[in-house]
């Protein structure tokens, strides 16, 4: 497939998920459902730098862990959403340490085996999921907060991976190495801050 046709797929795939719908065709008993799930994401900056990074680092494994390691994420990440009432410790402190490790991972070149590395993201994806969980709306559908989050999920971690195939691709790996020393800093940052 040419670089013309990835990039117009991913861009197509982009504005589909995130359209939001007009406000006269809304479901009663949703506000704040979809559309908040759908923004959330974007509003820390760890949720939005992990995300990416996840996608970046399953496109340096390679293999199978291309599906593998954003799909443990995803699911592991609704399953903490699920678990918004439980009490988790240092959730903050875990998702900050998320965007610190999966920047090493990249700058690193971490070699883990599919199944380890999708164990390692779903670790993070937990407190991920449950810090979603936990801002959801009082008056959102959980269902429909959820699908939203979860779209916006797939979406970065769509962007990281077409980020990193398209610098592989221009056999650019010193950039991918140095993207993830950058996610790597900001993961220091978000810590000293927590």
């Amino acid at each position: 497939m040419s670089h013309k046709k990835y990039a117009f797929g991913l861009v197509t795939m982009v504005l589909a998920l995130t359209a939001l719908p007009a406000s006269a065709h809304t479901l009663a008993g949703t506000a704040g459902g979809f559309g908040s799930g759908l923004a959330h994401p974007f509003l820390g900056i760890d949720h939005l730098l992990a995300m990416l990074a996840v996608g970046l680092w399953a496109v340096q494994l390679g293999g199978s862990a291309v599906w593998k390691v954003p799909l443990a994420f995803v699911v592991t990440m609704l399953l903490g959403a699920g678990l918004a009432g439980v009490d988790l410790p240092f959730i903050e402190t875990v998702i900050a340490a998320s965007v610190l490790v999966l920047g090493l991972a990249i700058t690193l070149q971490w070699r883990l085996a599919p199944l380890l590395a999708s164990l390692m993201v779903a670790l993070f994806a937990l407190f991920h999921g449950h810090a979603h969980g936990s801002a959801m709306p009082v008056t959102a559908s959980p269902l429909i907060y959820f699908a939203g989050f979860a779209a916006t999920t797939l979406v970065l971690h769509a962007l990281g991976a077409a980020s990193g195939y398209l610098l592989f691709q221009r056999s650019q790996a010193v950039l991918v190495r140095a993207g993830g020393m950058a996610l790597a800093g900001a993961g220091l940052w978000l810590l000293i801050g927590v």
